[in-house]
């Protein structure tokens, strides 16, 4: 140890300590970066003692309100195949709600036609169905 620290200081007088600095600055973001995508999102937590049609009605009760608290008309409803659809200044906009194998729902909005009017409509009712959700 007492080695290293007395080359480090050497060193530092030919400058190359900086270069030393510079190295472990960039190993350290590297490390950091990498490290981000080991992050897990947890999904919405089931309600203990809440059947898959409750969840169900839940989810599609919160994503037909997310399109109606952005001014989207809803123009069809077919509940049996999970799919809501409705229109706002030429945007369509799709919900398809899924019951998946362990149980959740699983809620998709996309959007199709003049979306260059309102980009940002999609990600305002994807917001109104989290907080409807209390996400």
């Amino acid at each position: 140890m007492y080695r290293r620290l007395r080359s480090l200081i050497a060193d530092r007088r030919s400058g190359s300590l900086i270069t030393v600095d510079r190295r472990l600055c960039s190993l350290i973001a590297v490390v950091a970066i990498l490290s981000v995508g080991g992050c897990v999102y947890q999904p919405y937590v089931v309600a203990p003692g809440s059947t898959v049609e409750q969840r169900f009605d839940r989810a599609w009760a919160a994503a037909g309100g997310a399109m109606y608290d952005q001014g989207v008309n809803i123009t069809t409803q077919d509940r049996a195949a999970g799919i809501l659809r409705g229109e706002r200044g030429g945007i369509v906009i799709t919900a398809t709600l899924q019951a998946m194998a362990d149980g959740s729902i699983q809620v998709k909005f996309n959007s199709s036609g003049a979306n260059s009017q309102d980009p940002y409509l999609i990600n305002r009712i994807s917001d109104s169905y989290d907080r409807r959700m209390g996400m």
